[in-house]
């Protein structure tokens, strides 16, 4: 595990600890009883049937670790509401407040705005997350293969399943794309998307051909999510050139002056 990962992970047991402490478990469970259906976010963006086509998960996002405050005028539903109207398939919210500026709270908030499903991007270490995580509204969580054991990931999936949330598995080298393969269909193959991170944490510097690379490697890439570094119709057009059809992109259209118009220029 990169050091930068490894620091957060250990923040974030932390964190988790903190929050079992202020809303139990059962909390939880009782405000899951009392909430509808997810959406179906894995519906939203496997399409076997369009090969031209290209579903973007577009993301709420304040800050970064590698890129500092990104975006100061920060309206989490204005932004959604954007994306909604300009094209996106579904939005992925930053809900770690430490290093991205996200709350948990800004899921119910973006639901209750948009109709798209909406993507808990967080650093999901302990099942209490994937219960939280349902409680706050997200249809579907990330799960990071070089953060958790793969015994936890399995575990995880399991209750998201349960829960009627997708997981996407996210993975930045060979041998973790390697061990995902194998998991990332369980226990039910419409439930879960392979994700592949083209950010490399030990240089922080992104590139898409890593995506096209580890495609390569997949007998099947329509579960593959394409995530970071994507900022033009070519960079679409490339990767959709290697099988792969969804994208997460987040800082490129939140540095512009309207995240929409960017989304929508992005898909022309």
């Amino acid at each position: 595990m990169h050091s930068v990962l490894k620091d957060i992970v250990e923040r974030k047991f932390r964190e988790v600890a903190a929050a079992r402490e202020a809303v139990p478990l059962e909390v939880l469970k009782e405000r899951i009883s009392e909430l509808g259906r997810p959406r179906n976010f894995f519906n939203a963006l496997v399409d076997r049937r369009h090969p031209d086509l290209t579903h973007v998960i577009a993301e709420v996002k304040r800050k970064s670790p590698s890129a500092g405050v990104i975006r100061e005028d920060f309206d989490p539903v204005a932004i959604a509401r954007a994306y909604a109207a300009n094209g996106a398939s579904a939005i992925s919210c930053l809900t770690d407040e430490y290093d991205f500026g996200g709350k948990l709270e800004y899921i119910h908030q973006i639901r209750d705005a948009v109709k798209l499903p909406v993507l808990r991007k967080d650093f999901i270490v302990d099942i209490y997350q994937v219960w939280e995580s349902r409680a706050a509204g997200a249809d579907a969580i990330l799960l990071i293969a070089e953060a958790i054991p793969e015994s936890d990931i399995i575990d995880f999936q399991i209750l998201a399943t349960e829960l009627g949330m997708t997981t996407l598995l996210e993975v930045h080298d060979v041998e973790h794309l390697l061990r995902a393969v194998n998991i990332v269909g369980f226990p039910h193959a419409s439930y879960s998307l392979l994700g592949i991170n083209n950010r490399d944490l030990r240089t922080m510097k992104t590139s898409i051909e890593h995506s096209m690379r580890l495609a390569e490697m997949l007998d099947d890439t329509s579960v593959l999510v394409s995530e970071s570094g994507i900022r033009t119709p070519d960079d679409l057009r490339r990767l959709r050139a290697h099988g792969v059809h969804i994208v997460l992109v987040g800082e490129h259209l939140m540095r512009q002056p309207d995240p929409g118009v960017a989304l929508k220029q992005l898909l022309a």
